[in-house]
């Protein structure tokens, strides 16, 4: 007798429905691929279309590459750093009321972050990226210079709000909040990178890096300007140097001068997708079309954030919590900062490259099991914040980090790279290693802008080993060397200062065993 079997009807799409689904929903539909269901599935790809786009920049939103689709393009305008101050306090004082504390300390952040998104929106720019608890906003050029005025507005009125936002009451009294903010303007080269399963959008050249100057050597409450910058709108702003060469703007417009907006806010919505037929081969062609929607926003989340979204996508509820991550930040030198030098219509061998970079570096996270974050921006080169414990925790993830922080060096130190403008390029890191108590949730506009994010002292201090850290060396803190113990050979540093701690802190290099 010859033998028969079933084909289900989802079979053409189930491969790509597998990572797009919540688990009860997949097994549902394989089990029963009705059109009752088929439908929970549309409308459930439909409500992830929505959750998803908000967790990309417009830039990249409004024009999505096919997954794996390596691209870039020169752009022009005006760049914003902003950085807030005093949120370690704020944690500590919630930190130790649970759930509780961690829903209020979520409310605060989003009213402060919800404010600035919405300031930087009616200002002419977008949010870029959230790193920590620091900001990247884009004004892109309007051909008529008009961006860098609307940049400075929008740091002044953010700074003007801050006087509500930042006011914080808790049990132990009132705790303020302070921000930093730095802007410059020029040409810098953006990319699309990755692979279908991991794409990032990221900026490169000296634009990028002179922007995260200015706003490290800025002044809370203040807005910073580059020298450069600064030429650009001494007309209609009063400044007044810092002993770095850069100028802070000198807020004495009146509530009328300054305004409320530059601009109205056009709407981050995207296009729904229509549903039209119900019949089965209507659903399935409408699933089809969400797919097609989907997939490429998908690539651009890490692995564990886009299952934390999948399986909470019916709720919309992120729980916020009080982790004890480990953060790796890692200080990639050599590919970025060629960006400008570079002749025009050779720089796809650089595009390739860092993208090439960024893989082998995800790949490593991911097999370690934490993820990768974004890769965000230094004085020198590109940084890469990468998580472990958060949203998803194992037994050794400290273990789990430092050896993907010796398989990430290994990779950089062996990395092979095109000759780019007549020139080899040596690529090198240095890596900063530090765990402890963190706060992890949804941070943004809670029905707009906003991502999976890490904050926290801990986040600080990684970045700061990183900065002191010599080429190709991890650096890791005391607590790290103390519960590492014996997996690993270190050398000890001494006790060093780091930048915003009190006191300085014994320092160790992370090395094989």
């Amino acid at each position: 007798m010859p033998s028969s079997s079933f084909v289900s009807p989802i079979a053409g799409v189930e491969a790509r429905l597998r990572n797009l689904l919540p688990s009860d929903l997949y097994a549902a539909v394989w089990l029963d691929p009705s059109t009752t269901t088929l439908n929970r599935v549309f409308e459930h790809l439909r409500t992830l279309q929505r959750i998803l786009g908000d967790y990309i920049a417009r830039q990249v939103l409004e024009q999505l590459p096919k997954p794996g689709e390596i691209r870039y393009e020169w752009q022009e305008g005006t760049l914003m750093f902003t950085d807030l101050a005093g949120f370690t306090p704020l944690m500590e004082a919630n930190s130790g009321k649970g759930a509780a504390g961690a829903q209020n300390l979520l409310r605060v952040l989003n009213n402060y972050f919800a404010g600035m998104i919405e300031i930087i929106s009616k200002s002419g720019g977008n949010v870029l990226e959230f790193t920590g608890d620091a900001m990247l906003a884009q004004f892109p050029s309007d051909g008529k210079g008009r961006d860098a005025g609307r940049a400075v507005r929008a740091g002044l009125r953010m700074q003007r709000a801050m006087a509500s936002l930042g006011k914080v009451q808790t049990d132990s009294g009132e705790l303020t909040l302070g921000m930093r903010v730095g802007i410059h303007s020029g040409r810098f080269l953006t990319a699309e990178i990755g692979t279908p399963k991991r794409m990032d959008h990221v900026l490169l050249g000296s634009a990028v890096r002179m922007t995260k100057r200015s706003e490290g050597a800025g002044t809370v409450g203040r807005v910073c300007l580059t020298a450069q910058f600064q030429k650009r709108v001494a007309t209609d702003f009063h400044t007044e140097p810092t002993k770095e060469d850069h100028f802070l703007v000198i807020d004495d417009l009146s509530t009328s001068q300054l305004g409320e907006f530059d601009l109205s806010v056009s709407s981050r919505k995207i296009s729904g997708i229509p549903l039209l037929d119900r019949s089965l081969e209507g659903l399935l062609g409408s699933i089809n079309e969400a797919l097609e929607r989907v997939e490429p926003m998908a690539g651009y989340l890490p692995t564990p954030i886009l299952n934390l979204l999948v399986e909470s996508a019916t709720t919309r509820v992120v729980r916020p919590d009080f982790p004890n991550a480990t953060v790796i930040f890692v200080n990639l030198m050599g590919l970025s900062e060629i960006a400008d030098e570079i002749p025009s219509g050779e720089e796809l061998p650089l595009i390739t490259d860092f993208s090439r970079a960024f893989t082998l570096i995800n790949a490593t996270v991911e097999a370690h099991g934490g993820f990768l974050k974004k890769v965000t921006y230094h004085l020198s080169g590109s940084d890469i914040m990468i998580i472990f414990g958060a949203p998803q925790s194992h037994t050794d993830d400290l273990l789990r980090a430092a050896n993907a922080a010796l398989s990430i060096r290994d990779i950089i130190a062996t990395l092979q790279l095109s000759d780019i403008g007549g020139k080899a390029i040596r690529p090198a890191c240095k890596i900063g290693l530090a765990t402890g108590p963190s706060f992890a949730g949804e941070i943004g506009e809670p029905r707009g802008r906003r991502e999976f994010n890490v904050l926290g002292d801990t986040v600080n201090t990684s970045a700061r080993l990183m900065s002191k850290a010599t080429d190709n060396q991890i650096l890791i803190s005391d607590i790290v060397y103390q519960q590492l113990g014996t997996a690993f050979d270190y050398e000890a540093l001494g006790v060093i200062p780091l930048k915003g701690k009190s006191q300085a802190m014994p320092i160790y290099a992370l090395k094989k065993k």
